[in-house]
């Protein structure tokens, strides 16, 4: 990484020209990807990606560039540059370095770079042999393994020096189901910050196995009747409901510029009772932790919904300013590239005290929508589409046939409300995020739970009375 003195050299040329405060974000980032579509390796592909993010605050405002140009020379020059952008008093300030050391709470025992090639086609070797023999039916197998090891240190203009290491893998299994006529696709996708030794829990043959499960139980699913209905949404993945229909909302970046629904919310009720929500960037090894956020404060453990009622949103050192807050550590991004700002971590409901048994019990007509796929949302009304990857009509407390085609329509604040049972059963899945500051990991959950009324959208012409 860059040597101290220069770093310190760029930050009092970005102040000079009256800035309020600097940062540099500066990264070095190995990435390698492995792609194979019925067991014949596709695409390998390697690189490294480094350079420096330069930000000046102003007041409110930010200005923010990017190099990769790394010598003292263009340094000096793309800092002068930058500071142009910024009109106030302008001043001399001295800036002195002092590295902050910690311990590391994420450590690796198999770094991926490391580890040889191919022995990790091996790995998706085993995961689409698993697939391909789960059933006949399952005519394409497409797998792959991405592994990244990111190292980053973030030095500001008040002295702050602080550098981190983050690791990720994670392996992706695409099972295609067909019968000639019929056509369905089942996908698992586990990942962690973990190094090579995550491929010994999260074994690739259950990967594979699980994906063209998916698969084969959608191949003759009936079409999801359409209309309002109790819809049981299971754990894990089920979390990106919550994720992007109201996660997204609580974000700094929204509330401060009142362009969400839950701005000027704190301590009001905003959920059912039986509603806890955290964002956690401290669980050992998740997928979407760290040591530190992208501005170099300590990862913590956020409680943004207690009982059903408001107590923090997700903010960024910025948007605080903006609010009159203090930072959270909740400021991401995907590299240096990007200019920091408010993102999720590892985000989930907490667990309750039903079964996943009596909420089918007690719900006589519903969906249970036990895998979920993509979707969107209006982060200033909460307003959301998402699709149900994996369903099964639910009749007379019973589940029955897998039905296909569902969408889970409504609003993020209307769900929270209409939650009314949540199960003891946690369990978190693994995503990417994109947002203003780029795509980056980030892990969803929650136990079972369910919503009393759901609009569904299925076939046309379907009831949910039927």
């Amino acid at each position: 990484m860059l040597k101290k003195e220069i770093l310190e050299k760029v930050l009092e040329i970005a102040l000079s020209t009256g800035g309020d405060f600097a940062e540099i974000f500066e990264e070095k980032k190995y990435k390698n990807g492995i792609s194979m579509l019925n067991g014949i390796v596709e695409n390998v592909n390697s690189g490294v990606v480094r350079g420096i993010g330069l930000r000046i605050y102003h007041g409110f405002e930010s200005v923010y560039a990017y190099t990769n140009d790394l010598t003292e020379e263009n340094l000096v020059e793309f800092a002068k540059k930058l500071s142009m952008a910024v009109e106030g008093n302008p001043v001399q300030k001295q800036v002195t370095l002092e590295e902050v050391v910690y311990e590391n709470q994420h450590p690796v025992k198999i770094y991926p770079k490391e580890y040889p090639m191919d022995k990790k086609v091996e790995l998706l070797k085993r995961a689409n042999d698993a697939a391909k023999a789960y059933d006949e039916h399952i005519s394409k197998v497409m797998a792959s393994l991405i592994d990244e090891e990111q190292h980053v240190a973030i030095a500001n203009s008040d002295g702050k020096y602080i550098q981190d290491t983050r690791i990720h893998t994670r392996m992706a299994v695409n099972a295609i189901a067909s019968d000639g006529d019929l056509l369905e696709t089942g996908t698992c996708s586990p990942g962690a910050s973990k190094g090579m030794e995550f491929y010994e829990e999260a074994i690739p043959e259950e990967t594979g196995k699980e994906a063209a499960r998916i698969a084969m139980a959608m191949l003759y699913a009936d079409d999801c009747p359409s209309g309002t209905m109790p819809v049981i949404m299971d754990n894990g993945f089920g979390g990106v409901i919550f994720h992007e229909a109201c996660g997204h909302s609580l974000e700094a970046s929204a509330v401060s510029k009142g362009q969400s629904v839950f701005s000027g919310k704190l301590n009001q009720k905003i959920a059912s009772d039986c509603v806890t929500a955290i964002d956690d960037g401290t669980i050992p090894n998740a997928w979407s932790s760290s040591n530190i956020d992208d501005e170099g404060n300590f990862q913590k453990r956020r409680v943004l919904i207690e009982n059903g009622i408001l107590k923090s949103y997700l903010v960024d050192t910025l948007n605080g300013k903006r609010m009159g807050m203090e930072s959270t550590s909740s400021s991401r991004r995907e590299s240096y590239k990007y200019e920091t700002t408010s993102r999720m971590t590892n985000t989930f409901i907490a667990p309750g005290k039903d079964t996943l048994e009596d909420m089918i019990k007690k719900t006589s007509y519903g969906l249970y929508a036990k895998r979920m796929g993509g979707g969107s949302v209006d982060p200033s009304t909460g307003d959301f589409n998402f699709a149900v990857n994996e369903g099964y009509l639910i009749v007379d407390g019973k589940i029955t046939k897998p039905v296909k085609g569902a969408t889970l329509i409504g609003n993020g604040a209307d769900v929270l409300m209409k939650i009314d049972m949540v199960g003891s059963d946690l369990l978190r899945a693994q995503g990417m995020c994109g947002a203003s500051s780029g795509s980056i990991p980030t892990d969803v959950g929650q136990p079972p739970l369910r919503v009393q009324d759901m609009i569904v959208g299925g076939k046309e012409g379907g009831s949910a009375n039927e």
